[in-house]
């Protein structure tokens, strides 16, 4: 068992509905250094890999992608779910569904941002169904830009998300692939390696 699935056994709660609660560390309250060693891992899976940012989606991916992004010494973009006053200028635009809020948002970034010469790692906490990824791989596409990969730290490994992904010939690295979720029993099984 790695340091993220001890993490999601000890603190982690399984709710009704396939629903993991992670919020005491991951997407509420966030253990920073825990991020730090998911970053230092991704950057062992994506080594050799010509990354010069990373992009995320707002507004659980933010935290982690910051963090991991000192382990590659380069920025963090993230895609905004609404249109504020201060964006300005030609977008990209993708439209995602997210499995946790049971909505779809049109996800926005900047082409000032993403460009034909980036190479892009995508980084998100959680992976259900993959909407949110394809989402983000719709902009970089758009961008002319390529993906270098794409590193999650919980994946749903039950869902359809991840096949979907790695049917598409990603670079798929999740920390944590949750197998089976029991929330009467409140186990969890991860898949092995």
């Amino acid at each position: 068992m790695n340091f993220l699935e001890e993490k999601i056994v000890k603190d982690g709660i399984v709710k009704e509905g396939n629903v993991l609660k992670v919020d005491s560390f991951l997407n509420h309250q966030m253990d920073i250094e825990l991020f730090n060693q998911m970053g230092a891992e991704w950057k062992k899976r994506f080594a050799g890999k010509n990354i010069n940012k990373i992009l995320t989606i707002e507004a659980s991916g933010i935290g982690i992608a910051c963090i991991a992004a000192q382990h590659f010494g380069v920025p963090v973009v993230f895609a905004k779910k609404s249109k504020s006053i201060n964006l300005e200028g030609e977008m990209y635009t993708a439209e995602v569904e997210s499995f946790t809020h049971k909505n779809k948002n049109k996800v926005i970034v900047s082409k000032k941002f993403l460009n034909e010469n980036d190479h892009v790692l995508l980084i998100d906490d959680f992976l259900a169904n993959g909407c949110a990824l394809q989402g983000l791989i719709q902009i970089v596409q758009s961008a002319g830009a390529t993906v270098e990969g794409i590193g999650i730290a919980v994946e749903k490994g039950f869902q359809s998300g991840g096949k979907i992904i790695r049917n598409l010939g990603y670079q798929l690295e999740s920390l944590a692939i949750v197998e089976s979720m029991d929330w009467e029993t409140g186990s969890i099984t991860f898949r092995e390696e």
